[in-house]
């Protein structure tokens, strides 16, 4: 009996091929299209890893190792990848734990915990493994088990961390991957096979070691490691409050929950982050500053966090005075633009640096200036009589996504200006080898507060969240490192919270439209967690100015 003939639509051409035949054979087709290899491939909108097969006339893309989708896919293999290596080498029965920590620059930081030592030799032989996997090209399979039979496995291996995250699924079955007979769980998708794993370093780094993985950017290559410490050292006091805790991931937050112990949490949780900030007050204080910059990537909470610090250098004796860089934007038809005619609002030409560092220059001579505001719906910067003078116990608070750039205070000296720089650095994990990446967390907050602030749809959002991301590259993380003190602005239990904001949001999308591919799987994302209310939720909270009810004016 002949094979049913399938029409594939791809970029307006029409081709034929018969039922049956694997996507990884349609990506060697069209290849040649690429500039970098094809990973997945995209069924009338929808991801589909290259192992499954054609069935009925359909529209078809790609994505490749340099698309979003695609370089996701390719830091999950190489985990896989790295872990199976690694029990090569050391033995299933000397490793108690391994753990990806969290994001640190373009790798992962990861530590180990075991029967053996974390040596050179056993870093150097783990990367001659994964080499000698990757030039094997083993192939990366999928497979699905029912949900029962998965508990019962990682009860026996000692995954805690697996079976409490499975405990709280809805499904019958679980999707593990394979390579040979090692076997793991990860969310979302893969690559096809070891050998598209072109570009990997790992060595160690502080008392773990580093995965260090290709960028988007330049997929093929190997990027140069750029040492960030004090980004390290705040990265691992989170992860240590959040042992402390007991809440390292999604399945711990969700005991929690399911307990009823979800207020204490939230209690305890707030109340580091008070004490940091009181303790940064204090450090002002001390130190006799005048001015204080703050900055730090989209929806880090800037503005929460100004006002919060405000509160507690009043109680140091101090006058602060709340500043937003925004307020210096110029008239948005001076706006900049993109090479793709978009309007950037992230580039630093898009404020007056000049009237900003003329409005700086006369508060320290002591003069009184009428301090402008922008109007975000008129697209201009107006001046209502708000008039600032400075007295001997005034301080600015000044943030801004460019506070740390020095052309904002060219007019300050090391004794007058104080650096600060905030994000929002999760370091809650789905399990102990699936990372949460910080910006989902971003990305989740903006999406749920631009729509209740600005009525912005998801599509838009997710829309221009790369062009946000790569101002971010250009304008703030290379500042990071110069701030005098670090906040991490990140809630452990922020995830069930937004829950229930972003997905009707994500759920309104339809195929086709902009940025559906990530909404899809954001909602996935977010099955792994149990929601909770916002009645607990104390008034100043971070949280509270992306979900609402905020005491602060934060939009």
């Amino acid at each position: 009996m002949a094979k049913k003939i399938c029409r594939v639509k791809w970029r307006d051409k029409s081709f034929e091929y018969h039922e049956g035949t694997k996507y990884s054979a349609l990506a060697e087709d069209f290849q040649e299209n690429y500039e970098y290899p094809i990973v997945l491939a995209v069924i009338d909108g929808k991801l589909k890893e290259l192992h499954h097969s054609l069935h009925g006339d359909v529209e078809l893309e790609f994505e490749t190792i340099a698309d979003p989708s695609g370089h996701k896919a390719y830091k999950r293999s190489c985990c896989l990848l790295l872990i199976k290596s690694f029990y090569d080498v050391v033995g299933s029965d000397k490793i108690e734990r391994f753990k990806v920590e969290f994001s640190f620059g373009s790798g992962y930081f990861c530590t180990v915990k075991g029967d053996f030592d974390l040596t050179e030799v056993v870093v150097q032989q783990t990367k001659a493994r994964m080499q000698e996997l990757i030039e094997a090209d083993v192939p990366i399979t999928k497979k699905s088990y029912p949900l029962a039979e998965i508990q019962e496995r990682c009860r026996s291996y000692g995954m805690k961390d697996k079976e409490k995250l499975f405990r709280y699924r809805m499904g019958s079955s679980v999707n593990m991957y394979h390579i040979n007979d090692f076997m793991d769980y990860y969310y979302g998708y893969m690559l096809p096979s070891t050998g598209y794993i072109k570009v990997f370093d790992l060595f160690i780094y502080g008392e773990g070691l580093i995965l260090e993985m290709a960028r988007r950017k330049d997929p093929l290559e190997k990027p140069e490691f750029h040492d960030t410490p004090k980004l390290f050292t705040t990265m691992m006091a989170a992860t240590r409050w959040s042992a402390m805790l007991g809440v390292e991931t999604v399945g711990d937050l969700n005991a929690i929950i399911s307990k009823g112990k979800f207020n204490d949490l939230v209690l305890v949780q707030e109340a580091l982050q008070e004490h940091r900030i009181a303790d940064i007050a204090e450090e002002i204080s001390k130190g006799g500053r005048r001015f204080v910059m703050i900055a730090g990537p989209s929806s880090s909470g800037k503005t929460s966090f100004a006002n919060r610090l405000s509160i507690q250098l009043m109680a140091q004796g101090l006058k602060p005075h709340p500043i937003s860089l925004d307020n210096y934007f110029v008239n948005r038809v001076d706006t900049p633009r993109m090479e793709n005619g978009k309007p950037d609002y992230e580039c630093i030409e898009a404020l007056d640096v000049a009237c900003f560092n003329e409005n700086m220059e006369a508060l320290l001579k002591g003069k009184e200036v009428d301090m402008p505001r922008y109007n975000f719906i008129t697209g201009e910067r107006e001046y209502n009589g708000n008039f600032l003078s400075m007295g001997e116990d005034d301080v600015l608070v000044i943030e801004g996504i460019h506070g740390l750039n020095n052309v904002f205070s060219e007019v300050f000296t090391e004794d007058d200006r104080y650096k600060i720089y905030i994000s929002s650095l999760t370091t809650l994990n789905i399990d102990e080898h699936n990372r949460i990446p910080t910006t989902d967390g971003r990305l989740i907050r903006r999406l749920v507060r631009d729509y209740r602030t600005r009525g912005a749809s998801a599509s838009r959002t997710l829309g221009m969240w790369e062009d946000v991301r790569n101002g971010e590259e250009r304008n703030i993380f290379p500042h990071q490192e110069t701030a005098d003190a670090m906040f991490n602005s990140a809630l452990i239990y922020e995830l069930s919270v937004l829950k229930q904001y972003a997905e009707p949001l994500l759920f309104g999308m339809e195929p086709g439209e902009t940025g559906y591919q990530e909404a899809v799987r954001l909602l996935k994302f977010l099955q792994y967690f149990l929601g909770v209310s916002t009645e607990m939720l104390p008034k100043n909270s971070l949280i509270r100015e992306f979900v609402g009810g905020s005491c602060f004016d934060v939009g």
